[in-house]
């Protein structure tokens, strides 16, 4: 059995969506986020009807009538904002007979040269679906498709659309094939600096080019300009306590605060609290920028305490980095990067701490904790309690960041004797 694809997209004269740079890329199908996607292809030539690509057209187009679409401005602010309300668009709007799935295109290998999309399969061949759909042609910052098998059972078809959305002009044919598994999952090559950001500069820039569509972007940039690029640390030790939330971080930052008479910090930091919701509400690309600045203006609190007193500081870099991570890459735990990745490292321009402590607890007492506290969660909060796997990723991407690396604690221990071990900790790494 083989699909026809009919593409439907005014913009395929675009160069960022040119059919033969279209045609090149590598598409994944996240159909469950614990098992890896499933990879296909274009070809112009015809495929060997074998298992593999039996059980791929099963897999994809078993369930009715299914589509595609991508957003594909070659504004990357206007192309994250534009997949976040597709995103809400198709939820919100697509009949319940329809399967909404993640549906990437990268060119393997290739660095940012992914571009997000949906799958849709309608298991009723609903008339509204392809309706609902075909509206979208007339915005020029998406790539539609649908597919349909052929006559022959072999051959599918592309074709393009005109913006009035009746005739359509076939412009070539091509297999749907069988695609090999890539070495690592294709949304890394993505990650640096678009969703965890290694210098100033790169996070200052997304804001920079948010400052008309989001007016608050000017004021958190008018506060990164006041900090200090490449604050020097004083000549006091400098200690992040790192965590899941109900990890006991507060109490025991609270009480090395009182111990060592030094200065608590957070981050991101108190001044960026009038605007966290406003950003929070944005795709990663802006939002991570957002947090990623954050941890340089902490950097600056910190330099100038670090003068006077040893700093503590609830949660830095790792944390920014180790959600990021996780929530961006998809399929099992062995689809984070390898342990010596570049994502794992620390940026060269970030003021770099004495000892970062990490510390973990039970899941079922996590959720304990979390319960006894009775407050609102937040959205990842809340995916964590929902996702095992989610948690693990986390974890597991917090244990292999390196320079400075987290030394692990177990928090599940009293208060009194978890603040004794990392106080013996301190004593050792930074001579207090």
């Amino acid at each position: 059995m083989s699909i026809r694809l009919n593409c439907l997209s005014n913009m395929a004269r675009r160069l960022s969506c040119n059919f033969s740079q279209w045609s090149s890329r590598v598409f994944a199908a996240e159909f469950d986020s614990r098992c890896d996607p499933v990879y296909f292809a274009l070809s112009a030539q015809t495929p060997a009807a074998d298992e593999k690509q039996s059980l791929l057209f099963q897999k994809l187009f078993s369930q009715g009538k299914a589509y595609s679409v991508h957003a594909i401005t070659d504004d990357r602010i206007q192309r994250a904002r534009s997949y976040s309300d597709l995103q809400d668009k198709l939820v919100s709007a697509l009949p319940k007979s329809c399967n909404l799935l993640q549906l990437i295109a990268f060119h393997p290998d290739v660095n940012n040269s992914l571009v997000k999309g949906f799958f849709i399969q309608d298991a009723l061949n609903n008339a509204e679906t392809e309706n609902m759909l075909k509206d979208l042609v007339k915005s020029e910052e998406f790539h539609l498709c649908t597919y349909v098998c052929s006559e022959d059972g072999k051959l599918w078809q592309q074709c393009v659309w005109s913006q009035r959305g009746k005739e359509c002009t076939e412009v070539a044919k091509h297999y749907i094939t069988v695609a090999a598994k890539p070495e690592y999952h294709p949304s890394l090559l993505n990650i640096i600096n678009t969703v965890v950001y290694y210098s100033f500069e790169d996070a200052y820039r997304v804001l920079q080019e948010c400052k008309e569509c989001i007016p608050e972007s000017k004021e958190v940039l008018e506060l990164a300009d006041q900090c200090i690029k490449n604050s020097t640390k004083g000549r006091f030790p400098v200690i992040v306590i790192e965590g899941l939330d109900a990890t006991g971080k507060t109490t025991l930052t609270q009480s090395l605060q009182e111990i060592l008479r030094g200065a608590l910090l957070r981050s991101p930091p108190g001044c960026l609290s009038q605007w966290r919701a406003r950003f929070d509400a944005e795709p990663p690309l802006i939002r991570r920028a957002f947090y990623a600045l954050g941890n340089y203006i902490s950097a600056c609190d910190i330099a100038r305490e670090s003068a006077v007193s040893p700093v503590i500081v609830d949660r830095y870099w790792h944390s920014t980095a180790a959600y990021a991570i996780a929530t961006e890459v998809g399929g099992t735990l062995e689809s984070l990067p390898s342990s010596h990745s570049e994502v794992y490292r620390w940026p060269r321009d970030l003021l770099t701490p004495d000892l970062v402590v990490l510390l973990t607890v039970r899941p079922e007492e996590r959720a304990r904790r979390l319960l006894a506290r009775g407050v609102e969660k937040t959205r990842e909060e809340a995916e964590l309690e929902a996702n095992n796997l989610f948690r693990q990723k986390v974890e597991e991407a917090y244990r292999r960041i390196q320079d400075p690396a987290c030394v692990v604690i177990d928090a599940s221990p009293s208060k009194e004797e978890v603040l004794s071990e990392v106080l013996l900790l301190i004593q050792k790494h930074c001579n207090l």
